[in-house]
């Protein structure tokens, strides 16, 4: 009996060359779908993200600037805002929220330094989305180093970004935001600002997750207040619309930093 005839009596006939090969073209296929699905995924991220950026208005950063009080400044990629007066001995180093730019919250944050001698650290997020950004504080903190006591905080998503840098900072800061990270046994100061007109977070999800933060939190609801005016950029498609002013705004936070400030130990 031939060798062709054995081995079809027996069954055990190879696999042909064109089954292999047609084998390896469809893992190929296969993977390198799943590889352009990761690029594609990768590249929509990164326009996305670039997209739509909400940019600080002129004139609030203008009067910023303008304020013999306080000295801008750009140092390791962030905007510091200190008083001229002198050396603080408290800092807060601020997240802005998603696609905002940092100087959006200068405004808001200048009395605290003017009246209070607090230094303000506003960072600029990788792809300006806070969870791309893996920096510790202290790549923050370090920037300003004659300043011992820290506060570290955030608006929106970078309040949330804040909350997961809180273990290493002396308290906490929230605007328009909530925690994803348990602290309620952590015994840090905790200061939650909202908003009773914010259509993005609403009362009730600060509501939902206050039980996230220390019992001891001061949870203030600013009347009035929406999403977009914890900073100055503009408004922001979902939002509420706020009935309160610009300048009773920046009182209400101030007051609320300024006692936070105050009760820190020097």
């Amino acid at each position: 009996m031939s060798d062709a005839a054995a081995v079809r009596a027996t069954g055990d006939e190879p696999a042909r060359p064109h089954r292999r090969s047609r084998r390896r073209r469809i893992v190929l296929i296969v993977v390198l779908s799943v590889v352009g699905i990761v690029v594609a995924a990768v590249i929509g991220m990164l326009v996305w993200s670039q997209v739509g950026v909400m940019d600080a208005e002129a004139e609030p950063l203008d009067a910023v600037r303008a304020d013999e009080r306080i000295v801008m400044s750009e140092a390791g990629g962030s905007l510091v805002l200190e008083p001229a007066a002198g050396p603080a001995e408290v800092g807060l180093v601020f997240v802005p929220g998603a696609k905002v730019q940092a100087e959006a919250y200068a405004a808001i944050l200048a009395d605290v330094v003017a009246d209070d001698d607090v230094t303000v650290v506003i960072t600029r997020p990788w792809l300006n989305l806070a969870f791309f950004d893996p920096r510790p504080l202290s790549s923050f903190t370090d920037l300003v180093p004659g300043v011992d006591t820290w506060l570290v905080g955030g608006h929106s998503l970078g309040g949330v970004r804040a909350c997961q840098l809180a273990a290493d900072a002396d308290g906490l800061v929230l605007f328009a935001s909530y925690c994803a990270t348990d602290l309620s046994a952590s015994g840090l100061p905790v200061l939650s600002l909202s908003g009773s007109e914010d259509g993005l977070t609403t009362p009730q999800k600060v509501d939902d997750n206050r039980r996230l933060l220390p019992a001891d939190t001061t949870f203030v609801e600013i009347d009035g207040a929406s999403h977009a005016s914890f900073g100055d950029y503009g408004p922001q498609a979902g939002d509420g619309t706020p009935t309160i002013s610009v300048l009773d705004m920046r009182g209400e936070v101030a007051a609320a930093l300024s006692d936070l400030a105050a009760s820190l130990p020097r």
